[in-house]
């Protein structure tokens, strides 16, 4: 006869003392060199590392490119080095209006893991704060590219490595330049022009624009001669010593964005509420608007712009040097306090290795940081790969600049796109950089 729920659960009370007992009669029985002892004694003797980041283990049919080759960079490692990483993950709707940088901030605060995937504005928080562990030290680290060295390494720490270089460009439809004779544009006066001619023909908004990316246009306009000329290391200590000001070098940035608001080459209301890709994306590749700026990757993903019906290409942004990548390098860093230090330093350690590092490329078509890993991209990318390895960039991130860049300099054109003027967004970078110097 079928039991109710209530029956079943009078049954689960009353017989689970006789249901434990037979459960430890049976473990009581197994001899201490069994199958069942080995394996657990095997788990045992297994290092462990609690990893924090964006998303989730990937299941073997994922097609997540990029999250596919970071697990088959993990694999291996816990294989050749007999660990486990355990995935601690970020979800949105778990955290509400917390985002990625607040949750990932508060947990290495708090020592709640031992592996953290960060971004650049973050990374220079943390290093400045000293919660993430000098990884200088490590072997494979000898390795890296000096644009990585110079981009995470604060008052003489590398406090975080990554397996790939974003490199932000701008993607262009080609054939839309073509219809109106326009070639890709190199300067700010350029870009301009070309902006004219199509808003001219019809094209209500030239450049699709989001609320993360558009500061990709003031750091190559501002940092252009900084990052290709012989003074680097003086212009930037002048800057943290407060004998330089920011706002000098972002002031021409800025002005060329209200440029493009002023005109209608961008729509400000959109762009201040767009997040990348999803919101001026759709008009991209529906080739109603011919200019968006986006990461490297994104070319090479079918989910963003990896499939246009048109001939894409990938540029820099327009400076005083010509088209101009600008390069915002994330990492991982290992908190100070991590519960598993050693065995999270070997991980690290491990897939920044060249072998890691080419499978991680090879399987991605990103940019390696490591100076022995080439891979070839995809003819869209190549204008901005040949500049790239001319060492031709410059940074929108930079651990060794007191000022956090990509964060701040994020903000300031918000709040210029929600009406602010110039010169006010100006004043409150020059009070940023007096308040940075104070600390």
């Amino acid at each position: 006869m079928k039991k109710s729920k209530k029956e079943k659960k009078s049954w689960w009370i009353g017989n689970g003392a006789a249901v434990l007992a037979v459960l430890v009669m049976v473990s009581c029985s197994i001899k201490p060199d069994s199958p069942q002892n080995l394996i657990e004694n095997e788990q045992e003797t297994r290092g462990l590392v609690n990893l924090f980041g964006p998303m989730e283990k990937s299941n073997p049919n994922a097609e997540n490119l990029a999250r596919t080759a970071f697990d088959m960079t993990i694999v291996a490692a816990e294989e050749k080095l007999n660990l486990t990483v355990e995935y601690r993950t970020y979800t949105a709707e778990n955290y509400q209006e917390k985002t990625y940088d607040d949750v990932a901030l508060d947990r290495i605060r708090n020592d709640m893991d031992d592996l953290y995937l960060l971004n650049p504005d973050s990374i220079h928080i943390l290093g400045l704060e000293g919660r993430l562990l000098d990884l200088s030290g490590l072997e494979n680290t000898k390795n890296l590219r000096d644009v990585v060295r110079i981009a995470n390494t604060i008052d003489g720490k590398l406090v975080a490595v990554p397996q790939e270089i974003v490199a932000n460009g701008l993607f262009v439809n080609q054939d839309m330049f073509d219809q109106y004779n326009l070639q890709l544009p190199n300067t700010p006066e350029e870009f301009l022009e070309c902006c004219r001619v199509f808003k001219e023909n019809g094209i209500e908004t030239p450049v699709g624009a989001n609320r993360w990316w558009l500061e990709n246009f003031v750091f190559a306009q501002a940092y252009a001669e900084l990052y290709n000329g012989d003074t680097t290391e003086e212009e930037i200590l002048a800057l943290n010593r407060g004998e330089a000001k920011y706002s000098d070098y972002m002031r021409p940035g800025f002005i060329f964005l209200q440029e493009m608001i002023d005109k209608g080459y961008v729509d400000a209301e959109k762009a201040y509420t767009y997040e990348a890709i999803e919101g001026e994306g759709p008009d991209f590749l529906a080739q109603k608007t011919p200019i968006v700026m986006a990461f490297w990757g994104a070319a090479n993903t079918d989910i963003a712009y990896g499939n246009p019906d048109f001939n894409l290409k990938v540029i820099g942004f327009p400076s005083s040097r010509g088209q101009m990548p600008v390069v915002a390098i994330t990492g991982y860093g290992i908190s100070v306090n991590a519960e598993h230090k050693e065995d999270t330093i070997k991980l690290l350690n491990d897939i920044i290795s060249d072998e890691s590092l080419k499978l991680y490329s090879e399987t991605n078509k990103v940019i390696s940081p490591s100076k022995n890993v080439e891979v070839d991209c995809i003819p869209a990318l190549k204008p901005l790969n040949d500049r790239i390895s001319e060492n031709i960039f410059v940074l929108g991130s930079n651990a060794g600049m007191r000022l956090e860049q990509w964060g701040n300099t994020c903000l300031l054109v918000r709040d210029l796109l929600a009406g602010a003027t110039v010169d006010e967004c100006m004043e409150k970078l020059d009070r940023l950089q007096e308040e940075t110097l104070e600390k």
